[in-house]
């Protein structure tokens, strides 16, 4: 088996963070999510990957590599512009041959892992198998109705009155038989090839698609909530570890890690909470559910369920909660205040706030 991760969307509900890097490197608990997605593939035994990549791709290029450090082999299909799932299915035929493949989202956070679901898909080869997750609200996903024993009957793309409550959530199991469906539609009304439209017509060929469902976590980091919960979720599964050095003033409570070469100064961290390599924290308070990038200052400030990107700088700041802030963005005071900031801040921004 091998896999696909699509990594070309322009994330355009992460902005402003989407205008400097690509979505997909958004770091949950200090590591891009599209890393999170290829150790989720590797546990599927699966080591060779094609990522779609659209014009920010020479960034994800440099954060993966050729994918020896995560235990895969990776190679680059770039997409001129975004067409629809199905059709990088298309330009990825060169790669994929006849092979069965995991189709995978790579701004889709499923920590639970997959390993049953493919391990179904080997045994029972249906043609298609797709994974689903019951939503309170289905009209803004692709909704599978299913049979008694999975077999799907019918997707719908994002209906009105919905007859399931069973959503597509971004990974799909392939065999060759996929090609076939690709080659068979037309774009939607959208002007995209649409997945959901392929798996159709496979259903209607008469052919094996069936369902899984997912019980585990999921989320689409499409938005900065979404990213602060997904951070939130992670870090609640934290195994402590200090590699830097902490001073005897300093206290770490709980679930904390501190990274080789970063420096905790007078200062009190509460986990769960990452503080991340070659970072200075002095004279400040971390929260839980918070995660400090690489190579931040923070400065006698106070920081909760945020998190802030490598580089980034805080200072004289007592009250920053529920904060995402940018690469190498620098958030600092201008005088005397009270209460407490959420800020969502982009790359290389500066930011004054009342302390």
């Amino acid at each position: 088996m091998k896999a696909l991760v699509l990594a070309g969307g322009s994330g355009t509900r992460l902005r402003p963070f989407s205008y400097s890097m690509p979505k997909q490197l958004i770091p949950i608990a200090n590591t891009p999510v599209l890393v999170h997605v290829l150790n989720s593939v590797r546990e599927l035994g699966v080591t060779e990957v094609g990522v779609i990549v659209g014009n920010r791709g020479a960034e994800i290029e440099a954060a993966l590599g050729d994918g020896a450090r995560f235990g895969v082999r990776v190679v680059y299909i770039p997409q001129d512009a975004p067409r629809g799932l199905a059709h990088t299915v298309s330009i990825a035929r060169p790669f994929l041959g006849d092979d069965d493949f995991v189709m995978y989202l790579g701004d889709n956070m499923l920590p639970d892992g997959v390993v049953e679901i493919a391990e179904d898909f080997n045994r029972q080869r249906p043609a298609a198998q797709v994974v689903v997750h019951k939503v309170s609200d289905p009209r803004s996903f692709g909704v599978a109705e299913l049979g008694p024993d999975g077999e799907v009957l019918r997707l719908v793309e994002k209906p009105q009155q919905p007859r399931s409550d069973m959503a597509l959530i971004g990974v799909y199991f392939f065999t060759a038989a996929i090609h076939e469906a690709v080659a068979a539609i037309a774009p939607s009304a959208r002007g995209e090839l649409e997945i959901t439209d392929a798996i159709q017509w496979l259903v209607s060929s008469g052919a094996d698609v069936r369902a899984r469902i997912y019980d585990g976590y999921w989320k689409d980091t499409g938005k900065v909530e979404d990213v602060l919960e997904c951070n939130t979720h992670l870090l609640n599964g934290l195994t402590p570890r200090v590699d830097g050095q902490v001073d005897a003033d300093s206290v770490l409570v709980g679930r904390v890690v501190v990274e080789a070469g970063a420096r905790v100064v007078r200062s009190r961290v509460e986990g769960p909470a990452i503080i991340g390599a070659g970072t200075v924290l002095r004279d400040s308070h971390v929260g839980p559910h918070t995660s400090i990038g690489r190579d931040c200052t923070v400065i006698d400030s106070r920081l909760e369920g945020s998190i802030a990107l490598d580089e980034a700088t805080v200072t004289g700041v007592r009250g920053l909660r529920n904060s995402l802030i940018g690469r190498a963005a620098s958030v600092g005071t201008t005088g005397p205040g009270t209460g407490h900031h959420c800020l969502i801040v982009g790359d290389h921004t500066r930011v004054e706030v009342a302390a």
